[in-house]
């Protein structure tokens, strides 16, 4: 049966595929040329489909016993030439989404026989080379631990118990992993994992509308039993004016100086407003919220598992008593898990981003038990691009209208939602004074989780 085909354009992604012991496969695909490069070797077709589906967001489909192992090499090549390259003999075709993502059918026989869903996989975490976080139990002579392993303390926080470790090669790196995974004064060990980089905004050509004037109260303090302490975790932050600005109290940098110029709004910059502007909304204009900003990124572009640790503990020193961290990523360690779980038991309440790839696996810190996991909505559906697992608990709008410097952007993605959730449970606690296990109750109601 002749290949059916539709015109169809790619999502702009570099996809490092999976490494079998001789090769590293590489598929490329550039959106504005729509062009794709590709260097497989013995790729089955099941770990292909999954990453295509991750990085595009496609709902692909399968006839059932398919079955194939791709190799292929090329460069430049135009989109549908390159999956007729990767697919083979194999039939597929691409049908364009009106009001949802595209759907790509793969199957030897008849499209309707492609009906078997492919569930798209998320990259492998990635760690900062020759680096482990380890938590010791108090009175471990860490000095004396690190030079057994011959390793460098670059990292230590002596309250907490938590160290950063550095090695001389990967090799090292891996045995004094597994040496002190068994050693009994360990409580935690674990790579320093990357998070994603967090979403750039895009500018509004013509937004309709106009900058929000948020008419809050920033007067409460920490005495006041209905106050309210963000601790946003986040970017470096920028000025959005003297009305806004009074509600940051404090900046703290834990990842090194970072002075951004203003030709468009950081991360934090862009959470900042959302947050304020739903907690405007939850406090009918009145919300005395006070905000902690931590810079956890520096003058990096991404930032790990030991900054964030960092941040959160930081955060918590200068009071918050609600935690935002529009971020995330795959690697799940041990050692963040634990200074989170800290502040939970603590009495502070945690919201993290679910993650911007379409698939069902957990995103850290969201799936750390106890954390209220925000994905986002699109026209009332969990967003093509959002994580929706089982760990996620909430799901708000993804995009909204950032004001700064007299242009409009739009930030999209779970950080969004989850800087939207902030604010909402920030304005209600600080103009109802009720329970924060009856905020969040309420909001798992107003905010359930759509059937995917």
């Amino acid at each position: 049966m002749a290949k059916m085909r539709f015109v169809f354009s790619l999502l702009s992604a570099v996809l490092c595929l999976s490494t079998n012991a001789a090769d590293t496969n590489l598929l490329v695909w550039h959106k504005a040329a729509d062009r794709v490069d590709a260097d497989i070797h013995g790729e089955p077709l099941w770990p292909l489909l999954e990453t295509i589906a991750r990085e595009t967001g496609w709902r692909i489909y399968v006839e059932p016993g398919t079955a194939r192992n791709a190799s292929a090499k090329f460069k430049d090549l135009p989109s549908d030439d390159a999956l007729r390259m990767l697919l083979g003999k194999l039939n597929f075709a691409l049908v364009p989404g009106t009001n949802g993502p595209s759907r790509l059918y793969v199957f030897t026989t008849r499209m309707e026989n492609a009906t078997q869903p492919v569930r798209a996989s998320r990259a492998p975490p990635k760690h900062v080379p020759n680096e482990l976080l380890l938590k010791v139990k108090p009175g471990t002579d860490m000095d004396a631990l690190a030079k057994l392993l011959g390793a460098k303390i670059i990292g230590r926080n002596d309250k907490l118990g938590i160290y950063r470790l550095q090695f001389g090669d990967a090799a090292a790196t891996d045995a004094a992993l597994a040496q002190l995974k068994n050693n009994s004064d360990v409580l935690a060990v674990d790579y320093n994992y990357y998070f994603d980089p967090p979403v750039a905004p895009q500018l509004m050509a013509n937004p309709s509308g106009a900058p929000l004037s948020l008419k809050l109260d920033p007067t409460s303090d920490s005495s006041d039993p209905c106050h309210v302490t963000v601790g946003l975790i986040d970017t470096p932050l920028q000025s959005l004016g003297s009305q806004l600005d009074q509600f940051v109290v404090k900046s703290i940098p834990v990842a090194g100086d970072a002075t951004p110029d203003n030709t468009s709004p950081t991360h934090a910059t862009g959470m900042l407003y959302n947050m304020l502007y739903s907690a405007s909304q939850a406090a009918h204009g009145n919300s005395s919220l006070r905000v902690v900003h931590v810079d956890v990124y520096g003058p990096n572009s991404m930032t790990t598992s030991w900054d964030v640790a960092l941040g959160v503990q930081a955060a918590v020193n200068n009071g918050a008593n609600i935690l935002n961290m529009s971020l995330g990523g795959g690697g799940d360690s041990s050692v963040l898990d634990s200074v989170v779980k800290q502040a939970i038991a603590d009495g502070i309440i945690v919201f993290a981003a679910a993650g911007n790839e379409p698939v069902d696996t957990a995103t850290y810190p969201a799936a750390i038990p106890g954390v209220n996991a925000v994905t986002a909505t699109q026209n009332g559906k969990i967003a093509p691009y959002a994580d929706y697992g089982s760990f996620v608990s909430l799901a708000l709008p993804g995009a909204n209208v950032v004001y700064f410097g007299n242009q409009a952007y739009v930030f999209q993605g779970t950080s969004v939602s989850t800087a939207l959730a902030t604010g909402v449970a920030a304005g209600t606690k600080g103009a109802d004074c009720i329970p924060w296990t009856q905020i969040q109750s309420a909001m798992q109601q107003k905010f359930a989780v759509p059937q995917k």
